[in-house]
């Protein structure tokens, strides 16, 4: 069951018990890589049978500044290793997102209740999500989602926080969500037209529904506030048994001078802790 399955079912429940692989061992405090120019961090539920307190002091090892997606009841405990909650979980799921005025007021006021907790608590961006087509069109789904994320940014924008509305593939993963192409979520930002809303642009949900990676980032980039990696096809490794080159993905996006996030969401078919060092090392530029 992938992440995304998962909060379409449990919503805001804990990702403690997502379905993950373990992290075997611990890694030499020696073997730390460089920071490098970007921001690397992991995301929660890849890690799902992991003890959080666990993953955060691997994550420290291995040259991370953060931990992703993660809810309420976990948004504090990367403070206690010197890390970030790079991105809290959404209050809403997948299926059910912002392309309906129908869902508008639960949205809206969820929202207006979880977005000055997330700010207290330190968390800076929250993912957030279109819904589902069923049969509406892209122009109005377009329009719905800017109606009722501009009714959000007066709290977002006064507690300091960005929603991220992340682009999914509708093709393997998630039939039919509806901001399932790079351009359709850029109409969303300018509509929104605020600095607390901006995209999270996962490389492999668009690898797998546009490709043309590296040349849609640079033409979009003022509007992506948070990247997402894994293995095309299968999600797994960002290694060279798959098709995209993670680390010129990793030049290009460094040399923008971009200030973000890049978190690693692949699940790993072999040992957790070297999958992500090796991850870390690819993206080390």
């Amino acid at each position: 069951m992938h992440r995304r399955d998962m909060l379409g079912t449990l919503g805001t429940v804990a990702m403690a018990g997502a379905v993950g692989v373990p992290l075997s061992a611990a890694v030499p405090s020696a073997a730390v890589p460089s920071a490098g120019r970007l921001r690397q961090s992991v995301a929660r539920w890849c890690y799902g049978s992991t003890p959080i307190h666990d993953l955060c002091a691997t994550a420290k090892t291995v040259g991370l500044m953060g931990i992703d997606l993660l809810g309420p009841e976990e948004w504090s405990v990367p403070l206690q290793y010197g890390l970030e909650c790079t991105m809290g979980n959404s209050w809403g799921t997948i299926p059910v997102g912002f392309n309906r005025p129908a869902n508008h007021d639960k949205l809206v006021a969820d929202g207006e209740a979880y977005i000055p907790r997330a700010a207290a608590a330190g968390v800076k961006k929250i993912v957030v999500f279109s819904g589902n087509k069923a049969g509406m069109s892209d122009g109005e789904g377009i329009a719905n989602c800017i109606a009722g994320l501009k009714r959000l940014m007066p709290t977002a924008e006064q507690h300091g926080v960005v929603l991220c509305m992340e682009m999914l593939n509708s093709k393997v993963d998630h039939k039919d969500y509806h901001a399932d192409h790079t351009a359709w979520a850029v109409e969303v930002a300018k509509g929104v037209n605020s600095p607390s809303f901006r995209l999270l642009y996962d490389i492999y949900h668009m690898q797998v529904m546009e490709g043309d990676v590296i040349a849609t980032i640079k033409a979009n980039l003022p509007y992506i506030a948070h990247f997402h990696t894994a293995g095309v096809p299968g999600r797994n490794e960002i290694d060279g048994a798959q098709e995209l080159n993670y680390r010129g993905i990793a030049e290009y996006i460094a040399s923008t001078g971009y200030t973000g996030v890049f978190a690693h969401e692949f699940i790993p078919k072999r040992n957790g802790v070297a999958a992500l060092k090796e991850a870390v090392a690819t993206c080390t530029v």
